[in-house]
C-alpha cells in the first residue's frame, strides 16, 4: 500500500488503524510523506509493532511521491490509497479472493463510500466486470486501485506531469492515465462494483479555492482526454457534461454553483485543445 501523505496526521492515524484492522495479514505500508516536518515520526513509531512499515521522503507532488514509493515496493499487488481514507476489514480479503478466482485479471478497481456507506464520489457504473479503456472514469479512482506489480513494471509508473501538486496546470488524471496505458497494453482490468472503499465526501464550498481545484482538475481531465486520443464523440460529451451543469444552475439562479461548473469546462476544454 503505497500512501502519499502531506499536512494530515488524524486521517492518517485512522488509515493506519483500518490497515491493522484488515483479516489479511501479509500489508507492506509504504508511507511516502512530502511533509517539511516530522509530524509524522511518532505517529510511524506507534505502529511499528502492528504493522510492516516503510517510511519515505519526497518532495511534492502526488504522482511524484507515489512514484517513490513504487520504487521501494516489494508486494506482487500494489494499492494506492489515500492520507485520509479508509478500508473496510474485509477489503483485502476481497481483492485477494477477486485475483484468486481469475487469474486472468491484472488490476481491479472499485467504488468510493462516504462514512454513511453512500457513494461519495464519481458517477459507478452498476454492473461489474472487465472494462475498456474508454470507461475508465465510471470504474475506478486511484485509491479504489489494486494492480499486479509486473503491469506496473511493463507499463511504467505514474505520469509525474499529471495530478496534484505536479506543478503543471493538469491537476488530476493520473490514475485514469494509469489504467488506460494498462488496458491500451492488453491488460485486463476487472471493476467489482460492490468492492468499497472509505473516503470522506468532497463538500464543495463554491469559494475561490474550489473554484481553482474545479479549473486545475478539469484540464487534468482534458489533458488525459488529449493524450490518448479519445474518440470525438466520447470527448464532446466529456467536455460538455460540465457546461450543462453550468448552464442548469444558471437557469437555477446558483450562480456560484454556475461558475464551479462552467470552469471545470472550461479547464476540460483547455486541457484538450492544448
Amino acid at each position: 500500500m503505497v500512501v502519499a501523505t502531506i499536512g494530515r496526521t488524524t486521517e492518517l492515524n485512522r488509515f493506519l488503524d483500518s490497515a491493522v484492522n484488515q483479516n489479511y495479514g501479509n500489508i507492506e505500508v509504504i508511507i511516502v510523506d512530502q511533509n517539511k516536518d516530522e509530524r509524522l515520526h511518532e505517529i510511524i513509531q506507534s505502529y511499528q509493532d502492528k504493522l510492516q512499515i516503510l517510511h519515505l521522503k519526497s518532495e511534492s507532488g502526488l504522482s511524484k511521491a507515489r512514484n517513490v514509493g513504487l520504487e521501494q515496493a516489494t508486494g506482487c499487488i500494489i494499492s494506492f490509497p489515500d492520507d485520509d481514507c479508509w478500508y473496510p476489514p474485509q477489503l483485502l480479503h476481497s481483492v485477494l479472493s477477486l485475483f484468486a478466482t481469475a487469474p486472468e485479471k491484472d488490476g481491479i478497481t472499485g467504488i468510493v463510500v462516504g462514512e454513511d456507506g453512500v457513494p461519495s464520489t464519481g458517477r459507478w457504473a452498476s454492473k461489474s466486470g472487465f472494462f475498456s479503456w474508454k470507461e475508465v472514469w465510471t470504474r475506478g479512482v486511484s485509491v479504489t486501485i489494486f494492480m499486479k506489480k509486473n503491469v506496473l513494471e511493463k507499463i511504467g509508473f505514474f505520469d509525474e506531469k499529471l495530478g496534484a501538486g505536479s506543478g503543471t496546470r493538469w491537476g488530476s488524471g493520473e490514475e485514469s492515465d494509469l489504467l488506460i496505458r494498462a488496458i491500451k497494453n492488453n491488460f485486463r482490468i476487472w471493476y467489482q462494483a460492490d468492492l468499497e472503499v472509505g473516503h470522506p465526501k468532497t463538500v464543495v464550498a463554491y469559494n475561490q479555492k474550489s473554484f481553482d481545484r474545479s479549473y486545475l482538475y478539469g484540464q487534468g481531465f482534458g489533458k488525459v482526454l488529449q493524450k490518448h486520443k479519445f474518440p470525438f464523440g466520447l470527448t464532446l460529451y466529456c467536455l460538455s457534461r460540465p457546461l450543462a451543469g453550468s448552464m442548469l444552475s444558471l437557469l437555477q439562479l446558483k450562480l456560484k454553483k454556475a461558475k464551479y461548473h462552467f470552469l471545470g469546462f472550461w479547464g476540460r476544454l483547455k486541457g484538450w485543445a492544448c
